[in-house]
């Protein structure tokens, strides 16, 4: 795939590069350019698995599968983790009618215009450069989950231990180059055209590990079927 360098994510009437990737839950490759002219899609570019917050984003988008195909939506994940470590994930965890591919090199959230963030000491300059002192300042709500706010770094730990998720070499490799790696969820139309989406970029880092909500999300999903 040629990589396509943009300014920001793209945004609502851009059209979508075409993406070429290796399959984690079937054989062979899945292309963007597949669906053109077939059916609108959402696609989820998210960290690797190595993230907690991503691991429950992509279980999140996948129960919305049959909902989304009776609006006639397909949808495709795409996560940051090597080919063999992904589908030993999902064969332990599996998600009922998940279409999943692997970037390990995370070519899809460059061309869709992603921000990797640097973690700097104190300097931030959202959305390129994020300070740790930022970083350890926001707190992450996630009621049910963690028993108290914890900053990121904590209950990124918190949550690895509570799923029993060992961190593994392929996982190292992928944190060191992608660990300020934005995520987001474009829903483009039949012709590849962006129609809506969601990422952390806003809002200067107060969206970071956070997700829209099921009714956002299924409401974009409507107006794409009407």
């Amino acid at each position: 795939m040629s990589e396509r360098h943009v300014e920001g994510p793209l945004q609502p009437g851009d059209r979508a590069p075409n993406v070429v990737l290796d399959a984690i839950t079937r054989d062979g490759k899945i292309a963007l350019e597949d669906f053109r002219g077939q059916s609108p899609i959402l696609v989820g570019l998210y960290r690797g698995l190595h993230c907690p917050f991503c691991r429950r984003h992509i279980a999140a988008q996948a129960q919305l599968d049959a909902a989304l195909h009776e609006k006639g939506v397909e949808s495709l994940t795409v996560v940051n983790t090597p080919i063999e470590r992904a589908r030993l994930y999902f064969r332990y965890h599996p998600l009922p009618n998940l279409l999943a591919a692997s970037d390990p090199e995370r070519l899809s959230h460059r061309a869709f215009g992603l921000p990797n963030l640097e973690f700097t000491e104190n300097e931030t300059e959202w959305p390129h450069k994020v300070g740790m002192n930022v970083v350890m300042s926001m707190q992450v709500d996630m009621p049910g989950e963690l028993p108290a706010p914890m900053n990121r770094p904590a209950a990124a730990e918190y949550l690895n231990n509570k799923d029993g998720y060992e961190i593994t070499e392929a996982d190292q490799r992928m944190a060191a180059t992608g660990q300020g790696q934005l995520f987001g969820q474009f829903l483009l139309d039949r012709e590849g055209v962006v129609r809506w989406s969601f990422t952390e970029v806003p809002e200067g880092g107060h969206r970071m590990f956070a997700a829209p909500s099921p009714q956002e999300l299924m409401s974009a999903a409507s107006q794409m079927a009407s």
